[in-house]
């Protein structure tokens, strides 16, 4: 369906406001959506509109694309000084006997199962603990790419390396180059949460705030490297709070342009301090994509973990803005699954994956980490 169908469809509704028409047609224009109108999409917007408009963009970016890549996660402990009331994960350190802290070698080992297998990409991040420091995590970065330098290390959030770097009394650009020096390739975009100072501090009170979390970001963007964002959302936060968190990455993203993707994550209310909040629903989860990608103009790539909200919402998600479903995982995470995600065993095999997008008639790509493609299946 061509673009002047599409509006005509839209223009011609007498369901929509005059504000949500301005709004189409700046998208359709190419023009940034403001606050207000963000605010105004998640009040105002129903979901097959903001189907149309998101699928739009999502296009116009990646054409057909799905990308996906072929990763595994290490979680190096699940044991933290931090006590967020939305985690399922951690446990505290008077709670070891409930969790795991892992030995460089024990990590290696999990690396080297890897061997003579086709992945490009360990995801590395977990609790925060102590004896888990800069110094640690330098040698286990020098380690893999000593046993496999071709292997990209996509490792450590801003609140890893905020704890880290404040222990070893180093500054944020001096603790970023010693990681990059051992072999950090780029950095997950977990920790963000909410922006806001006053959710933050309610569902993750002790952590980096949003000004250091940002910062450590840009300083990396900084020194040339990549890397990705998120958005914990669906629990007290407003849909003001949403638009807030967008528009300060959207201005960091316009200042260096080292974001790859934004991934939004979906607030699971098994076994945590907030089991008492309800979950949102699908239509808000696909809703909130759908805002994403039409908000984070700037932005190349909008992901949605498979593993989390589950295969059958991956795929719709595809037709509200998402070009990137995660990877194989190889059932190697458990942060997921101990919050009570749809996917309990987070596995799935690279045909899979492949069929999995296919069936919605979207055409898969095997991409890097940084997004260079390294299979286009619709090239046979």
């Amino acid at each position: 369906m061509s673009v002047n169908n599409i509006q005509d469809i839209l223009f011609n509704s007498p369901q929509l406001t005059t504000e949500l028409k301005k709004i189409a047609e700046k998208v359709f224009q190419g023009e940034r959506i403001s606050f207000d109108e963000g605010v105004y999409l998640f009040e105002k917007g129903e979901l097959s509109y903001l189907g149309v408009l998101a699928n739009y963009v999502r296009e116009k970016k990646n054409k057909n694309y799905v990308f996906f890549n072929r990763n595994f996660h290490v979680e190096p402990t699940n044991i933290c000084v931090y006590t967020c009331s939305f985690c399922a994960y951690s446990r505290l350190i008077k709670q070891r006997e409930e969790g795991w802290e892992l030995s460089i070698d024990q990590m290696m080992e999990i690396i080297k199962k890897y061997d003579g297998q086709h992945v490009t990409e360990v995801h590395i991040t977990g609790g925060v603990i102590p004896k888990q420091d800069l110094n640690f995590y330098s040698t286990l970065f020098k380690s893999i790419k000593s046993h496999r330098p071709e292997l990209h290390i996509k490792a450590l959030t801003p609140v890893e390396c905020h704890y880290i770097f404040k222990k070893a009394k180093v500054t944020y650009e001096e603790g970023m180059q010693i990681l990059k020096d051992a072999g950090l390739d780029s950095m997950p975009g977990g920790g963000a949460e909410i922006f806001d100072k006053s959710i933050r501090d309610q569902i993750a009170g002790g952590k980096c705030s949003a000004e250091e979390w940002l910062k450590i970001h840009e300083i990396w963007h900084n020194m040339g490297m990549q890397s990705n964002a998120t958005m914990l959302y669906g629990h007290i936060e407003t849909f003001e709070h949403r638009i807030d968190h967008l528009e300060r990455l959207r201005k960091l993203q316009d200042k260096t342009n080292g974001f790859n993707a934004f991934i939004p994550l979906k607030f699971r209310n098994g076994n945590n301090e907030m089991s008492h909040v309800p979950e949102v629903s699908v239509i808000e989860d696909l809703r909130n994509y759908a805002i994403s990608r039409i908000y984070l103009d700037n932005f190349d790539h909008i992901k949605a973990y498979w593993a989390m909200i589950g295969r059958n919402t991956a795929q719709l998600s595809l037709n509200f803005g998402v070009d990137d479903i995660d990877g194989t995982i190889d059932d190697t995470t458990k942060i997921y699954s101990m919050a009570g995600a749809e996917e309990q065993s987070p596995k799935l095999t690279t045909q899979q994956l492949v069929e999995l997008i296919t069936q919605v008639r979207r055409t898969p790509v095997e991409r890097d980490t940084l997004y260079n493609i390294v299979k286009d299946y619709s090239v046979n």
